[in-house]
C-alpha cells in the first residue's frame, strides 16, 4: 500500500555569518601579497612555442557574497580557437565566522570540493602552497 504524501514544515536555515568589511579587506591585502610572492612567479610562466597549449597571462581574485575566490586568465593562442582568453576559478575561501575560512577546488566536473575546513587564513594560504590541489 503506497504511503500518504504530507505536507511539512521545513526549519529555516541557519543565518549566515556576514563578513566585516574590515575582514574583507585584509584578505585583499593579504591574498594579494601571496599572489605576488608566490602565484605570479610559480605558475605564469613565458608563452609555449607550441600553440595548441594554453598559458595562465593573469592570477586575480574575487568576491562574492561570502566566498573568497582565487582565478586565472588563460590565453589560448590556437588559430581555430573559440576565444582568445578565458578565466577559470581553482581556489575557493569560504567565511565560515570567527575570522576562519574554508577551502575548497574546482574538480575537472566544474563542481566545488571543500577539502579543509576552519582555517586561519595564514593557514589557508599555506595549505595552497602545499597542495596541488589548490593550484591553477
Amino acid at each position: 500500500m503506497p504511503t500518504k504524501k504530507r505536507w511539512m514544515k521545513i526549519p529555516p536555515k541557519p543565518a549566515r555569518s556576514k563578513i566585516p568589511d574590515d575582514l574583507k579587506l585584509e584578505v585583499q591585502h593579504k591574498a594579494d601579497q601571496f599572489i605576488e610572492s608566490y602565484l605570479r612567479p610559480t605558475f605564469i610562466l613565458p608563452p609555449p612555442t607550441d600553440t595548441r597549449w594554453n598559458y595562465i597571462v593573469e592570477i586575480f581574485t574575487k568576491w562574492h557574497q561570502r566566498y573568497f575566490y582565487f582565478c586565472a586568465k588563460y590565453r589560448c593562442p590556437a588559430p581555430n580557437c573559440i576565444s582568445e582568453f578565458f578565466e577559470m576559478k581553482f581556489t575557493r575561501l569560504e567565511f565560515v565566522g570567527n575570522n576562519n575560512f574554508n577551502v575548497a577546488y574546482m574538480r575537472h566536473t566544474e563542481q566545488w570540493f571543500e577539502i579543509l575546513e576552519d582555517l586561519s587564513l595564514e593557514e589557508c594560504f599555506q595549505e595552497m602552497k602545499d597542495i596541488e590541489l589548490l593550484h591553477p
